[in-house]
């Protein structure tokens, strides 16, 4: 218990004061600011505080609840509203949620988030207990929780395309592109890199990017099993390491080029990063 206290505080403070917390903020700047108001209003009573979680515990329930109704309903307020009236709730209690359908994917996302990384922590902590354990080369790690990943969302592969469409519009970005940076820095993280520089940014804008191509690619695969994205992913995380080879090369030429490739590299990243997410 105590190892598992330990390895939990070691990975909060590295997420809070880390390149990670840089990495989120903007996307959540809304958010926190709201928290940040809240929190500034001393005078708001314990008796309304209660409310607010027990309105937050329901809504979490409906939302749960509403997921077994998506792959009929679709990503929709009717989803909702009919998880709603499966636990005891009136379908227009819906009204809960102004950003609709968008709540529903946000849950989901965030719930098969933390679900991974649940897993990934419980991998490091059985290897940490035990030595004798075979460990996983970095690449077949990321390989791994990529497709724990995305086979989370298989059951809802018909209507994921709508999903993708609805965190797609304007409002819903800065949320969405949140929760896959929170995702590839899990997976970079149990992979083992503790990197604080630089290219701590463009590894992960490199797994961001797979992981959405990879997701593309697995929304067209008919194969059993969906082989053909497992191998699909396979062929990408090469591509890691090629670029990484590149990078590494990088260092040994002048300063010059070492600069500009560096730029180019980021430049390439970036922009192919955006336009996967979306984000024109």
């Amino acid at each position: 218990m105590a190892m598992l206290s330990s390895f939990r505080s070691v990975r909060s403070r590295f997420a809070v004061v880390g390149f990670r917390h840089l990495w989120t903020s903007s996307a959540l700047s809304t958010d926190q600011s709201e928290n940040n108001n809240r929190k500034a209003e001393p005078q708001q009573s314990i008796h309304e505080e209660n409310d607010e979680e027990y309105e937050k515990n329901i809504k979490i329930k409906i939302l749960d609840a509403s997921l077994k109704f998506v792959p009929n309903m679709g990503w929709s307020k009717q989803a909702i509203s009919a998880g709603a009236e499966s636990i005891g709730y009136p379908g227009v209690i819906h009204g809960l949620f102004p950003n609709g359908s968008a709540a529903l994917v946000q849950y989901f996302y965030l719930t098969c988030n933390q679900e991974l990384n649940q897993i990934l922590e419980k991998e490091a902590l059985a290897i940490e207990a035990d030595s004798s354990k075979p460990r996983k080369t970095p690449e077949q790690h990321v390989r791994d929780a990529v497709e724990t990943r995305l086979r989370m969302v298989i059951p809802y592969k018909k209507s994921w395309p709508q999903a993708i469409a609805i965190m797609t519009l304007p409002p819903n970005v800065p949320t969405s592109l949140a929760n896959l940076l929170t995702l590839v820095d899990d997976i970079c993280y149990y992979a083992g890199d503790r990197s604080v520089d630089i290219n701590w940014y463009a590894r992960r804008m490199i797994l961001a990017t797979i992981y959405k191509t990879t997701e593309l690619y697995m929304l067209q695969d008919t194969s059993e099993d969906h082989k053909e994205t497992w191998l699909f992913l396979e062929r990408r995380i090469k591509d890691i390491l090629q670029l990484q080879t590149m990078l590494v090369n990088t260092t040994k030429s002048s300063p010059d080029e070492a600069l500009n490739n560096a730029a180019q590299t980021a430049a390439a990243v970036f922009i192919t990063a955006r336009n996967i997410l979306g984000l024109h």
